[in-house]
């Protein structure tokens, strides 16, 4: 097999190459690709705990403790104890965060059209399509 034959290389070159020029876009924001799915996460649903915020973003909860900590300082999260469950905190977005928002999501999105530029509309609507439905199923 090729290299450019093989989906896990070309994925994993493919999500190298995205996330460092998301990184790039991030820093004028003084952040950085860590903090991204966090984020984005967030924007979908927030007050979610810190463990299913883990599971959505796929990193150990220890993981998540540090990079939560991260927006805390920066001021763009606030952890809320459940009542029920003294263990468990939900996450919420500060105004900060929620302001952050558009400007972060066009960042990603010149970032997705500076990588789909080579394909026409149709074929980058299938190429999403196509992961979505590769992802799903792992």
């Amino acid at each position: 097999m090729k290299h450019y034959e093989s989906l896990g290389y070309l994925v994993s070159h493919l999500n190298i190459d995205l996330q460092k020029a998301l990184d790039e876009r991030l820093k004028r924001y003084e952040l950085d690709i860590r903090l991204w799915p966090v984020l984005f996460a967030l924007w979908q649903e927030e007050g979610i705990t810190q463990t299913e915020l883990s599971k959505r973003c796929d990193v150990a909860n220890y993981t998540m403790t540090r990079l939560l900590d991260l927006l805390q300082v920066r001021g763009l999260i606030t952890r809320h104890q459940e009542a029920d469950n003294r263990r468990a905190f939900q996450i919420f977005l500060t105004d900060n965060a929620k302001a952050l928002e558009q400007d972060l999501i066009r960042e990603a999105e010149r970032v997705n059209e500076h990588f789909l530029v080579s394909l026409t509309d149709e074929e980058a609507q299938v190429f999403i399509k196509l992961l979505n439905k590769i992802n799903r199923l792992s």
